[in-house]
């Protein structure tokens, strides 16, 4: 396994990821680019990112906030994330920077990418989505469905997969219905998967240490959700051996 940060610039800003790949496995693979929860590029995400290098995929863990580092106090996230949550068109062009970055490197093939997020990198998932972008699969996990932007929606060119905790407080019922309504609309290849028992934050184990109301980690739904995303790409990226 070789891991190793990769310095990029994206709407002006110094950013640096983390890539992951299997070395021990020749030729291209796919790319999946992974998209951060709301307190930045932490631990979580980089090591969901090698998980999926040892499965065969080549993994990008993209930076949105700058210089690689989380937020020194996670709980400036939402006012950090409010201008993108207004004008996504900052969030897009961050992502499809990595998502270029990834595409571009030697061991990845650029005609089966895929992006998923975590949280407000869910989000992020979902915009580049709407953007255009040439992805394959777009998955979200606890990500926030709402856009400023939902008719851009038929602009998706990949299958869409949501993951969402019954209990999440900061995506209640009426955000999931408007979402259904949008991808309807778009007539977009979709599904949303609620999972009962699950709030915020069910993929992350350092999620219950927060102390947030709504938001903890459910080992069977980060199971599920995990295996429901498996089985995505490989409908839409084939199955990597």
């Amino acid at each position: 396994m070789r891991v190793e940060d990769i310095e990029y610039s994206a709407d002006g800003a110094r950013m640096i990821g983390q890539f992951a790949v299997d070395e021990a496995r020749p030729g291209k693979r796919p790319g999946i680019l992974v998209c951060h929860e709301g307190p930045g590029l932490t631990d979580h995400t980089k090591k969901i990112a090698a998980r999926l290098a040892g499965l065969g995929y080549a993994a990008f863990a993209m930076d949105y906030y700058g210089d690689g580092k989380p937020l020194a106090n996670p709980s400036d996230s939402m006012t950090r994330l409010a201008p993108w949550r207004a004008d996504p068109t900052g969030i897009r062009v961050r992502a499809n920077k990595a998502l270029e970055t990834l595409a571009n490197r030697p061991e990845v093939d650029p005609s089966k990418l895929a992006v998923i997020g975590y949280c407000f990198g869910g989000t992020t998932a979902l915009e580049v989505g709407r953007s255009g972008s040439d992805v394959k699969a777009i998955v979200g996990f606890h990500s926030g469905l709402a856009t400023t932007r939902p008719q851009d929606a038929r602009n998706i060119r990949g299958k869409v997969l949501v993951c969402i905790g019954a209990e999440d407080p900061l995506i209640p019922r009426e955000q999931r219905a408007t979402f259904e309504k949008e991808m309807q609309a778009a007539g977009c290849d979709w599904r949303l998967q609620l999972y009962g028992g699950a709030g915020h934050s069910f993929t992350n184990p350092a999620a219950d240490a927060r102390g947030m109301k709504g938001f903890y980690y459910h080992e069977a739904t980060d199971r599920r959700s995990w295996n429901a995303m498996i089985e995505l790409f490989n409908e839409t990226l084939g199955v990597v051996k």
